[in-house]
């Protein structure tokens, strides 16, 4: 497969399908014209990290992941260990995004949203003490 048709199999992109092997995390194939092929394991590998891509793993970990999806000597604890870790940054993440949510909303309740010039959402962000 040319890198045209990897990039349908696989729905990535092809500049992200050339972006993953300049990283290391493919290698394809060439032919004697120096023009990339792709086999069913480079389609399923590059699946592989879409998936795990969308689940907002980094690239480090995927290629982690990678590797372990490789070895049939892997042990699953490894597995886990990586997705547990990504499931406590994804936790922490959704803390500070509900407390950004609080607090924007709170800022929002308070402003009157009208023609005067007094607005305690750009208090708020210039840190100043907003009035109850």
């Amino acid at each position: 497969m040319n890198i045209g048709e990897v990039a349908t199999a696989s729905g990535l992109p092809a500049k992200t399908i050339r972006y993953y092997e300049d990283i290391g995390l493919l290698r394809a194939a060439r032919g004697a014209n120096g023009y990339r092929h792709f086999d069913d394991r480079d389609v399923r590998m590059l699946s592989f990290v879409s998936r795990a891509r969308s689940l907002g793993f980094s690239i480090d970990d995927c290629r982690s992941l990678l590797s372990l999806y490789a070895d049939r000597d892997r042990a699953s604890a490894d597995v886990k260990r990586i997705a547990r870790e990504h499931l406590t940054g994804i936790a922490k993440k959704i803390t500070e995004l509900e407390a950004m949510r609080d607090t924007l909303e709170d800022l929002v309740s308070r402003c009157q949203g009208d023609d005067h010039p007094d607005c305690p959402i750009l208090d708020g962000l210039a840190g100043a003490e907003v009035p109850q």
